[in-house]
C-alpha cells in the first residue's frame, strides 16, 4: 500500500512534529514531503532536518497582507503534492480561500476539548473556568477558527494543584498520542468528511467526537 503524502505546517517547537515523525518512522502509513514555517527559528525545522525531511521557511512578515502570504503558502504546499496538510502548531488565522482548497484533506490539532476554549490560552482560560476535565481535539479544519467537524479527542483531569504548566504537559502527552492516531486513520481510507461536512470513520457518521478511551486501533 503506497503511504499517503503529508505536508506539516508549523510555527514552534514542533513536539506534534515528533510525534507524527517518530510514528512514520515505526508503521505509520505516511511520507512527510515537507515540513513547513512561518518562523525561521522554529525548532520543528530542526526536528525535522534530523529526520531528512525537505523543510521551507515562508515569513509571514515579508507579505502585504494575509492573502497573499496564504497564496504563496498554497503554491508551496501544492508543490509537494500532499493528499493531507497537518497543522501542528501553526500560529496563523488561515483565510477562507486557502481553507476550503484543503478542504476535507487539513486537520489541526487544539489543546482544549472543544467547542470549549476555542483560540489561545486554553490551558489558563480552563484553570480560570475551574473545569473539572481538559484535554485536546483533533479535528478537520472549517473557516470557523477552531470549529471544524471534531474526529478525536482527550482529555486529562484538572488537578487542584494544577497550574498553566504542569496541565499544559499532561495534555501534550495526550496530544502525541491522538495526532498519529487520526492521521493513521486517515493515511488508511478509514477517515473522512462526506459531502455534508460530516466526519465518517469506519463507515460511520460520527455523531460525537471519539473519544481516546474508546478508540479503534
Amino acid at each position: 500500500m503506497p503511504k499517503l503524502p503529508v505536508v506539516v505546517l508549523i510555527s514552534g517547537g514542533g513536539t506534534n512534529l515528533q510525534a507524527i515523525i517518530d510514528g512514520a518512522a515505526k508503521d505509520l502509513p505516511i511520507e512527510i514531503k515537507a515540513v513547513i514555517s512561518n518562523n525561521a527559528d522554529a525548532y520543528g525545522l530542526e526536528r525535522a532536518k534530523q529526520a531528512k525531511i525537505p523543510t521551507a521557511v515562508l515569513d509571514h512578515q515579508q507579505f502585504p497582507d494575509r492573502e497573499s502570504f496564504d497564496a504563496a503558502l498554497m503554491k508551496l504546499i501544492d508543490s509537494h503534492r500532499p493528499q493531507l496538510v497537518l497543522l501542528a502548531g501553526f500560529m496563523r488565522i488561515l483565510t477562507p480561500e486557502f481553507v476550503r482548497h484543503y478542504h476535507g484533506r487539513m486537520l489541526n490539532i487544539h489543546p482544549s476539548l472543544l467547542p470549549d476554549f476555542q483560540g489561545l490560552h486554553t490551558h489558563q482560560r480552563a484553570l480560570e473556568a475551574d473545569v473539572e476535565k481538559h484535554g485536546a481535539s483533533i479535528h478537520f479544519v472549517t473557516e470557523e477558527l477552531d470549529g471544524g467537524p471534531i474526529i478525536l479527542q482527550a482529555s486529562v483531569p484538572v488537578l487542584p494543584e494544577d497550574d498553566e504548566e504542569t496541565l499544559a504537559a499532561r495534555v501534550l502527552e495526550k496530544e502525541h498520542i491522538i495526532y498519529p492516531l487520526a492521521v493513521r486513520w486517515f493515511a488508511q481510507g478509514r477517515l473522512f468528511l462526506n459531502e455534508n461536512d460530516e466526519v465518517v470513520l469506519d463507515d460511520k457518521i460520527l455523531t460525537a467526537p471519539v473519544q481516546l478511551e474508546q478508540a479503534p486501533e
